[in-house]
C-alpha cells in the first residue's frame, strides 16, 4: 500500500489518519507541489491521478483517488475501528460534517485556488489571506452550530469515538491556525480537536511528523 502524499496538504493528512487509526501501514511517496513546477503535474504522476491531485492511495495495483472516498474504501476493507456508524442516520451526520469541511471550506482555500489568486488575479498577499481567512472561518462557524447544538455530538464529532469527520476537522483546523484564523469562536471544534490530537494515530499523521516535512 503506498500514498502518494504531501505533508501539508489536507486531503492527503485526513488519509494519513485514517490509516493511523485502522492500523494500516503504508509506504509514503512525497509528492511536492512547489518543486520542480509542482511534481503533481509530472507526466509520472498523472498516470496516477489525471486530476493531478494528491491524495493518491496504491493498493493492489488499483489508484484510489479523493481523500474521502478512499477512507470509505479503507472502511470497507478494514471495518474496525469504524470510521463510519453503523447506523444510515449517524452515517449521514458523519458525511454531511465531512463533506461541510472537504466540499464547503477546503476547496476555495487549496493551493491552487490561492495561487490563482495571487499568480493571475494578481492580488496581495494580505487580500489572499483575508480571503482566506474569510471562508475558513464561516465555514468553521456553520459547523461549530452544529457540533454544540446537535445531541450526537460527545468527545469527538459524533459519539466517543474518531470517524470520517474527525478525519476532516484536524486538518482544516491545522491550516486555520497556520493562517491566523481567529478560532474563540469556535470552542466546540477546538475541544474536539484536542481530544483527536490527544491519540498517537493523529499525532503520526500531523504534517510536522511527515519524512517530506520542511
Amino acid at each position: 500500500m503506498k500514498l502518494y502524499t504531501y505533508f501539508r496538504s489536507s486531503a492527503a493528512f485526513r488519509v494519513r489518519i485514517a490509516l493511523n487509526l485502522k492500523g494500516m501501514p503504508f509506504e509514503p511517496v512525497p509528492v511536492h507541489l512547489l518543486r520542480d513546477g509542482g511534481q503533481h503535474r509530472a507526466a509520472a504522476f498523472q498516470a496516477h491521478n489525471a486530476q493531478q491531485l494528491i491524495p493518491v492511495l496504491e493498493h493492489h495495483g488499483h489508484d484510489l483517488t479523493q481523500s474521502l472516498a478512499i477512507i470509505e474504501y479503507l472502511d470497507e476493507i478494514r471495518p474496525e475501528p469504524r470510521l463510519l456508524p453503523a447506523d444510515p442516520f449517524g452515517r449521514a451526520r458523519v458525511r454531511s460534517l465531512a463533506l461541510a469541511i472537504a466540499c464547503e471550506i477546503h476547496p476555495l482555500n487549496n493551493l491552487r485556488v490561492l495561487r490563482y489568486l495571487t499568480d493571475t488575479l494578481e492580488l496581495s498577499e494580505e487580500q489572499k489571506n483575508r480571503w482566506y481567512r474569510h471562508w475558513v472561518e464561516t465555514g468553521l462557524a456553520a459547523v461549530e452550530r452544529r457540533l454544540a447544538g446537535e445531541p450526537e455530538t460527545g468527545r469527538f464529532t459524533h459519539g466517543d469515538g474518531p470517524t470520517l469527520a474527525d478525519c476532516c476537522l484536524v486538518p482544516q483546523v491545522f491550516n486555520a491556525e497556520r493562517y491566523q484564523c481567529d478560532l474563540s469562536a469556535v470552542p466546540t471544534i477546538m475541544r474536539v480537536h484536542a481530544q483527536c490530537m490527544a491519540l498517537q494515530a493523529f499525532q503520526d499523521a500531523a504534517p510536522a511528523a511527515q519524512p517530506d516535512a520542511e
